[in-house]
C-alpha cells in the first residue's frame, strides 16, 4: 500500500516537472529562433521530456484508477466526463480569450500562443490517459486470463509506440503504420468486452448514454482542436502531436469503445425493464422468505404477498382473504372491500378451471367447491376483469384463504406469470407456517423439551458395555459438543466368527442431528441381520435414509465386517474419515483410504458407483482406530488442530496397551491438547485391539 502511494506521488511529480520543463524548453527555443540566437538544446532532449510526460501520465492514472468491482460504473463514467469537461472548458476559455483580444498585439504574441497550446496538449493527454484507464476497468470486469493477456499486449504496444517519437517518421513509415495497425486491431478486439453494461439499471443506462454522447463530443472537439493547432506555423513542439502513434491510438481506441458501449446500451434499453422486474421479483421473494426472521406478523406477510403479486404481473387489482381458526383478514389492492363479495359471486357463476397439463376446461363452480378447492390455481373471468387468477393459500395442508389477482385485459396471465405468483404464494404460506411454529415454540417452550428428549435418545442409542472375546476387544467413547450430538457407533455379532461394526457422523448439530442419528441406528439394526457385504449395506442404508433425511442433511459412515475365521477386515467408507490401522509386525500405523460418498447426498442408484470395498488381514497386536472428524479437528487456544499426523503418532506410541487403556490415554491427550478450549464438534472414537 505504501509502495502504491509512493509510485503515485513519483509519477505525478515527474508528469508535472516534465510538462513544465517542456514548456520552458520550447519557449526558450522559440525565443532563440526569433532573435537568431543559438539555444544549444538538442531536439532529443525535448523528445525525452515529451515522452516522459506521456509515460508519467500513463502510469499515474494506471495506479489511481480503482477497480470496477469496488466502484460504481456510473462513478467511473462521471470521472471521465468531469476530466473531459474540465479540459473542454479550459480550451474554450482560451478560444474566447483570443476572440476578446481581437486584433490586439497580445493576440499575435507567439509566446502566449505556444504557452496555451502546451496547456491544451497537457489537458488533452491527461483526459486521454485517464479515460483509457477507466476503459480498462470496464473491459476487465469479470476478466479472464486471455483478456488480461490481451490488455497487457495493448499496454505494452502503447508504451512501445512512444519510442517511435525518437525517430524521423520519413524513415520509419512502415514501422509507424505497423505499430498503429497493431494498436487499432487490439483496441477493436478489446472493445467487444462490455459485460458491465448488463449490470446497469434503466436509469443508469440513460445516464450512461448521455455521458457517452458527451465523451464523444469531447473527443471530436479535442481532435479538431489539435488538428487546427498543428497547421499553425507559429507553434513549436518537438513533433506534430497528431503524428504520435500513442496519441492517435488513444483517440481511436477511446472513440471506438465509446461508440460500442453507446450502441450496446441503446440496444439493451428495451430489455432493461424486464431485468429490473426480475430483480424486483427476487427481492420480493427474499422479503417473503425472510419475513419470519424479520419479525413480521401474519397480516404483514400477506401484505407483502399482495403488493409483490400486483407488481410482478402489472395487475389492475387484487385481494387476499384469510379465514383460519377464527381469524378473518381481507386485504385489497385497487379494489373496494365492499366490492369483493360481489366479485366472488360473479366468479362462482363464470368459472373456468385450469388443469396445468390439459389447458382450459369449462366447469360450473359451486360455493363449496370455491371454498374447499386445494393446491390448484384457477383462471376465471368477470365482466369488468377479463383475466382473474385465483390461487389457494395452503398452510399445513389446510386452505387458510385465497389470493385473487385481476387484470382488465383478456389472456392477461401467461404461464410465467402464474408460476411467479404461485411461487410468491407458496413462500408466503411457508413463512406463515414458520411463524406459527415459532409462536408454538415460544409459548410451549418446546425447544427445551426437545433438547431433553434428544439428550436421552442420544445416550440410549450408543452401546453401554465394551466388547471383549478371545479374538479382539473394543473400547469406545463419544463426547457431544452441545447437549446432544450426532456421532454414532455400534456393533453387531452375526454369528460365531463374523462381527459388523459401524461409525457415523450426522451433518449438523443439536436435535436434528440426534434424531437423524436415531434413524441411522434403526437402519443399522434392520440391515445388520441380513449379513450384507459392506457395499450392499451402504447402498441399502443410502436408499432407506434418502427417504427420511432432509434434503440438506447427510450422514458419513464407515462399515466394517470382521471375519475372525479368516482373520480379515472388509470395509467400505461413505465419506467418513479414513480408518487408522496399526500393523504390529511393522510397528507402524497408516490410514486406509478408499472412495465413498456420504449417505443421502445422492439419492438414487448412482450412489453404488461411489462405493469401494477394501479387505485387509489382521494379526495379533494389530489395532484399528475408528473416529469422527471432531478428533482430528479438535483445536487448542492457538487454533492449531490435533490433526491426522498427531493421531497416527499417538497410535504408534500406545498400540501395545489394551483397548481400554488406549481409549483413556487418547481422551487425556485430546483434553490436554485442547487446554480448556470449548469443543467445536462432537468427537467419537472406537478402538479395536486384536489379541
Amino acid at each position: 500500500m505504501r509502495f502504491h502511494k509512493n509510485v503515485i506521488r513519483v509519477t505525478l511529480f515527474l508528469g508535472i516537472i516534465s510538462w513544465i520543463s517542456l514548456v520552458i524548453t520550447d519557449l526558450s527555443l522559440l525565443f532563440a529562433e526569433i532573435n537568431n540566437m543559438r539555444a544549444g538544446i538538442p531536439a532529443e532532449f525535448r523528445l525525452v521530456l515529451l515522452n516522459l510526460f506521456f509515460v508519467s501520465l500513463f502510469f499515474y492514472y494506471r495506479f489511481i484508477t480503482g477497480r470496477a468491482e469496488r466502484i460504481n460504473f456510473i462513478d467511473l463514467l462521471w470521472r471521465v466526463f468531469a476530466t473531459g469537461l474540465l479540459a473542454t472548458i479550459v480550451s474554450l476559455t482560451i478560444f474566447l480569450f483570443y476572440n476578446l483580444l481581437g486584433d490586439s498585439r497580445l493576440s499575435d504574441n507567439v509566446f502566449l500562443r505556444n504557452f496555451f497550446y502546451h496547456i491544451n496538449i497537457g489537458l488533452i493527454t491527461a483526459f486521454l490517459t485517464s479515460t483509457i484507464m477507466v476503459w480498462k476497468q470496464l473491459i476487465l470486469y469479470q476478466k479472464s486470463k486471455r483478456l488480461i493477456r490481451l490488455w497487457q499486449m495493448f499496454e505494452y504496444a502503447l508504451l512501445a509506440s512512444i519510442v517511435l517519437n525518437f525517430f524521423p517518421l520519413d524513415n520509419f513509415d512502415i514501422v509507424y503504420y505497423i505499430i498503429l495497425a497493431l494498436l487499432l486491431v487490439l483496441g477493436l478486439i478489446l472493445s467487444v468486452n462490455l459485460k458491465w453494461v448488463a449490470y446497469l439499471d434503466f436509469k443508469q443506462k440513460w445516464k450512461s448514454i448521455i455521458i457517452m454522447l458527451a465523451i464523444a463530443i469531447f473527443l471530436i472537439f479535442f481532435f479538431f482542436s489539435l488538428n487546427f493547432y498543428s497547421q499553425t506555423e507559429e507553434l513549436l513542439l518537438p513533433t506534430d502531436i497528431l503524428r504520435v502513434p500513442f496519441i492517435i491510438a488513444l483517440f481511436g481506441f477511446i472513440f471506438v469503445y465509446n461508440i460500442f458501449s453507446l450502441l450496446v446500451i441503446l440496444f439493451n434499453l428495451p430489455t432493461s425493464s424486464v431485468f429490473e422486474q426480475k430483480l424486483e421479483e427476487v427481492i420480493n421473494f427474499q422479503r417473503l422468505s425472510q419475513s419470519t426472521q424479520a419479525g413480521y406478523k401474519v397480516d404483514q406477510i400477506f401484505e407483502i404477498l399482495l403488493e409483490s403479486s400486483v407488481k410482478a404481473v402489472f395487475a389492475d387489482a387484487a385481494w387476499v382473504e384469510i379465514q383460519n381458526e377464527g381469524q378473518q383478514l381481507l386485504l385489497t389492492k385497487e379494489v373496494e372491500k365492499d366490492k369483493v363479495d360481489l366479485l366472488k359471486e360473479q366468479l362462482q357463476e363464470n368459472a373456468l378451471h385450469v388443469d396445468g397439463t390439459k389447458g382450459l376446461n369449462r366447469a360450473r363452480l359451486q360455493r363449496k367447491d370455491f371454498r374447499n378447492y386445494r393446491k390448484k390455481h384457477r383462471l376465471l373471468q368477470l365482466p369488468e376483469y377479463k383475466s382473474v387468477l385465483w390461487i389457494p393459500l395452503i398452510v399445513k395442508n389446510n386452505n387458510i384463504g385465497t389470493l385473487v389477482v385481476l387484470k382488465e385485459v383478456s389472456d392477461g396471465f401467461n404461464k410465467e406469470m402464474v408460476s411467479i405468483i404461485g411461487t410468491f404464494a407458496s413462500q408466503a404460506c411457508i413463512s406463515v407456517e414458520n411463524f406459527q411454529l415459532l409462536e408454538e415454540t415460544i409459548e410451549n417452550e418446546r425447544y427445551k423439551e426437545e433438547l431433553e428428549i434428544a439428550n436421552r435418545v442420544h445416550q440410549s442409542l450408543l452401546p453401554k458395555e465394551p466388547v471383549s472375546n478371545d479374538i479382539f476387544e473394543i473400547a469406545a467413547f463419544s463426547e457431544a459438543a452441545g447437549q446432544v450430538g450426532g456421532d454414532y457407533y455400534d456393533f453387531y455379532q452375526i454369528n460365531n466368527h463374523k462381527f459388523i461394526i459401524i461409525i457415523g457422523d450426522v451433518s449438523g448439530k443439536g436435535t436434528s442431528a440426534a434424531f437423524n442419528m436415531a434413524q441411522m441406528k434403526g437402519v443399522f439394526h434392520s440391515l445388520a441381520q441380513l449379513d450384507l457385504s459392506p457395499d450392499q449395506f451402504l447402498a441399502y442404508a443410502n436408499s432407506a435414509l434418502g427417504r427420511c433425511l432432509e434434503k440438506t442433511s447427510f450422514i458419513t459412515a464407515s462399515f466394517f465386517v470382521v471375519d475372525t475365521q479368516h482373520s480379515t477386515i472388509e470395509f467400505a467408507r461413505a465419506g467418513h474419515c479414513p480408518t487408522l490401522f496399526y500393523n504390529a509386525a511393522n510397528k507402524a500405523a497408516c490410514y486406509l483410504e478408499n472412495q465413498g460418498l456420504g449417505l443421502g447426498i445422492i439419492r438414487n442408484d448412482k450412489f453404488n458407483n461411489y462405493i469401494e470395498v477394501t479387505k485387509v488381514n489382521y494379526s495379533a497386536g494389530d489395532v484399528v482406530l475408528l473416529y469422527t472428524d471432531g478428533i482430528t479437528e479438535a483445536a487448542n487456544l492457538n487454533h492449531e488442530q490435533f490433526g491426522y499426523e498427531r493421531l497416527r503418532s499417538f497410535v504408534e506410541q500406545n498400540a501395545s496397551g489394551e483397548a481400554a487403556m488406549i481409549k483413556e490415554t487418547l481422551l487425556k491427550d485430546i483434553f490436554s491438547f485442547c487446554d480448556g478450549s470449548a469443543l467445536d464438534d462432537d468427537y467419537t472414537a472406537l478402538i479395536i485391539k486384536f489379541k
